[in-house]
């Protein structure tokens, strides 16, 4: 394979190549590189072109172990044969490897170094693919992977250093490969692409995009049998080896194969996979909810419900039941299904224009008027709170720009995509992300109710029956551990109040613990004061997810739980109980119930529909946490 840069470099200009093995060429003519030691030090340099190398960063790479006292000063050798190597800069003849407070920093062009040039072939054969010129994608790629010779630097990778170098090179390659594997399918030339895919699943098998290319080239070449034998092969490696399934991506192709012969290009295949479906993987240990998944899935697939809201207190399953439609309705939305976080990692909210940005990456879509700028950009001028700051209760939360929102609508209207809005706070956060016309659906999670949203459908998730709190234990700690104390395992999910969640938790705590008897287990959950310590597996904690729904009360529904938690039996109060706990009338009573129901911290309904009324329901954790006027537990302020 030649390898000369694609520009080529003025006469005597030395071409280097870390794409392979380490080389340098001078008019065509191969240069010796010294002792293995001043090829590591050349590397290295090489690896981080026009970037400040830290001296302990080259020294680790030549004397990882136990480097020599002189090492600094071998250093300095080694670098004054690569100044000698290297010769001056030609546009001002100053070194090209300086010493600065940072390191040593190799000052070099793209038609010097083959990792510049692959860079920026690929960068600008990206570019063309987002334009929608394929075949000119296709064609830059493809120069960028012959610069490709074989794992990069592999006559240096006994040194731990240059060895992470240079499979931070192989895994741009291979992303490269796989942008150019796409762009030929897409263009009905899978046929190219069959037998180099091939190689490079076997030397990297792991690697799922590659596999997907790989299906997809076989299937457009009419090897439908091949092609389906490339998923069950992965499925028993990934089982075998991880014990994971294939992404739902992927297992969706492998359907769609199933059910169809050869085409031009499969759907959801190809570099429009990134932007068609963006869900996280559909959880593994789902249980229950089936009248409320199979209502869910009715409503999406009816042309008349667009918004349907997914309410219910801190870990009830709501985000759970979403994206396990969403999974399972990928022929209902050609166009794609999106899922986006609401809040951040600390519970604090976004900003609907922060929301929306990411929204517009993920269906492709770039800012209005005009300029180019990627929706994300139009976040940052339509935001006036930082991404990493949280969003108080009483503040004004930033609108979505006008161009920004009619951007959105513009591209709801002409495509049926299904989008999963997760953990949402309240209704004023999504009404301009909310579909006013077209054939795309949105989903909601709340804790409450979103009561101001018309016209939606509405979901409400409470706790799980036993059966099936039962069902998702034994799936975490094995049917065989339940069945030696089903009486301890019922006390265990009651305690948890059939909280998803919560009995998640446990059944993995429980799981880790495999001495702790399930009747110890149960007892401790059964003392208010310990019960949220005992829920914590690793860095899943029930207690935060509980604060973080804390925070979203009003104070004066804070103060209610608090006084409601006491006289509370087995998570639900009836409204004699509420009256005599709040110290008011009944009016006033239910006012202040309905007002705990609208905001997620209570089910059910006091004084309405039987006589007597019954209890209003609410999660027993909850109310330990607001025991301890909301940290979990302590001395109950009222």
């Amino acid at each position: 394979m030649i390898r000369p840069p694609a520009r080529p470099a003025p006469t005597g200009t030395v071409y280097f190549s870390l794409l392979g093995p380490l080389t340098a060429v001078r008019d065509g003519r191969p240069l010796p590189l010294g002792p293995r030691k001043q090829r590591l030090v050349l590397a290295t340099l090489l690896a981080r072109p026009n970037t400040p190398v830290p001296v302990d960063v080259l020294t680790d790479a030549v004397w990882p172990d136990d480097p020599p006292r002189t090492a600094r000063k071998n250093l300095q050798v080694y670098v004054s044969a690569a100044r000698a190597l290297l010769g001056s800069d030609s546009r001002d003849g100053r070194d090209r490897v300086v010493h600065g407070c940072g390191g040593y920093r190799l000052t070099i062009d793209e038609g010097e170094l083959d990792t510049l040039r692959f860079r920026s072939l690929a960068r600008a054969g990206r570019a063309a693919g987002e334009r929608g010129d394929l075949r000119t994608a296709a064609r830059l790629l493809r120069e960028a992977l012959d610069l490709w010779e074989g794992p990069p630097l592999n006559d240096l990778r006994d040194s731990t250093g240059v060895a992470e170098e240079a499979e931070r090179l192989e895994a741009r390659c291979l992303t490269v490969y796989e942008d150019w594997a796409e762009t030929e399918i897409e263009l009905g030339r899978a046929a190219v692409a069959v037998d180099g895919l091939r190689d490079l699943v076997e030397r990297h098998p792991l690697r799922e995009r590659l596999r997907v290319a790989w299906m997809n080239s076989l299937h457009q070449s009419g090897r439908q049998a091949e092609a389906l034998a490339v998923y069950d092969d992965y499925r028993q490696l990934l089982a075998r080896e991880l014990g994971l399934e294939p992404s739902p991506a992927m297992a969706s192709l492998y359907r769609a194969m199933l059910g169809r012969g050869r085409t031009a290009r499969p759907a959801a295949a190809g570099r429009e996979a990134a932007h068609g479906t963006a869900l996280p993987a559909a959880p593994r240990d789902f249980t229950g909810r089936r009248e409320e998944l199979r209502e869910l899935l009715a409503l999406l697939g009816s042309p008349d419900e667009r918004v349907v809201v997914v309410s219910g207190p801190a870990g009830s399953g709501k985000s759970a039941l979403a994206l396990r439609a969403a999974h399972l309705l990928g022929d209902g939305f050609p166009d794609g299904r999106f899922h986006v976080q609401v809040r951040r990692e600390d519970g604090s909210a976004r900003t609907p224009a922060e929301v929306l940005g990411e929204l517009g990456w993920l269906c492709g879509e770039r800012a209005p008027g005009g300029s180019g700028v990627p929706a994300e950009s139009a976040v940052t001028a339509a935001s006036a709170v930082p991404t990493d700051s949280a969003v108080p209760a009483d503040a004004t939360v930033p609108a979505v720009s006008q161009g920004a929102g009619d951007a959105w609508q513009r591209w709801l209207s002409l495509h049926r995509a299904l989008i999963v809005l997760d953990d949402v706070p309240d209704e004023a956060f999504v009404r301009g992300l909310l579909p006013r016309s077209g054939p795309s659906s949105v989903v909601l999670t709340a804790r409450g109710q979103l009561a101001g949203l018309a016209p939606v459908h509405r979901i409400a998730l409470g706790a799980l029956a036993d059966g099936e709190a039962l069902e998702l234990l034994a799936k975490l700690i094995g049917p065989g551990r339940l069945r030696t104390d089903p009486a301890a395992a019922l006390r265990i999910v009651r305690a948890c109040g059939a909280l998803p969640l919560a009995v998640g938790v446990g059944g993995m705590r429980l799981a880790v613990l495999r001495h702790l008897p399930l009747a110890e287990y149960a007892d401790r959950l059964g003392d208010p004061s310990a019960a949220l310590d005992e829920l914590v597996a690793g860095d899943i904690s029930v207690r935060l997810r509980m604060a973080s729904g804390w925070q979203d009360l009003s104070a004066d529904d804070r103060r209610a739980l608090g006084r409601l938690a006491g006289p509370a039996q087995e998570g639900g109060f009836t409204l004699d109980g509420a009256m005599e706990a709040l110290g008011c009338g009944e009016r006033a009573a239910i006012r202040t119930v309905e007002s705990l129901i609208d905001a997620g911290a209570g089910g059910g309904s006091v004084g309405e529909g039987t006589n007597p009324p019954p209890p209003c329901r609410t999660p027993p954790l909850l109310f330990f946490f607001a025991w301890g006027g909301g940290k979990g537990w302590g001395s109950c302020w009222c």
